[in-house]
């Protein structure tokens, strides 16, 4: 959940003292405060009043922080997919191959490498750990002439390696 998220206020909207209340209680159970489960914001209803947050807007807000509070569940209660076993993933990672960009533009090779190293030390426990988000939010300069890898191959990777990072 971005901090400092403002949110629309709609002519009739979702009760703002209510959605207020939520979001302050998702923030303190994603900074170590009491826990708070994703089922119970999924449940969770707001009154419709005059002069609301646009329900819209405050949906889409629950949705994320749905999505982070599984993202910290303890491993037991997090979405039905099976967990990665780092060991595969260094292995996998280690044995990505892009095509090169030829004569189109492409994403500079050293900083492509240079963030799977990275990675790979994370899962090994050397340095800090690299996130999912980390990785959907990793920007490498493009280049033009000189080594480039395919942006498609690495974009697609990525994504990949995101969705396998969730599941750990």
């Amino acid at each position: 959940m971005k901090k400092g998220t403002r949110l629309p206020v709609a002519l009739r909207g979702y009760d703002r003292a209510q959605v207020d209340d939520l979001l302050a209680r998702v923030a303190k159970a994603l900074n170590g405060g009491p826990a708070l489960r994703a089922d119970d914001v999924r449940a969770t209803r707001f009154d419709t009043v005059l002069r609301g947050y646009e329900p819209s807007a405050v949906d889409a807000l629950v949705q994320e922080c749905i999505r982070e509070l599984q993202a910290v569940a303890p491993i037991g209660e997090r979405p039905g997919r099976p967990r990665v076993h780092p060991g595969w993933l260094i292995n996998w990672i280690q044995n990505a191959r892009f095509s090169g960009a030829g004569l189109r533009t492409g994403y500079d090779v050293r900083e492509v490498d240079a963030f799977l190293d990275r990675t790979i030390a994370g899962l090994r426990g050397v340095a800090p750990p690299i996130t999912a988000r980390d990785v959907r939010e990793c920007v490498f300069r493009s280049v033009r002439l000189g080594p480039g890898y395919d942006e498609q191959e690495v974009d697609r990777f990525l994504d990949q390696l995101a969705g396998a990072l969730e599941r750990r």
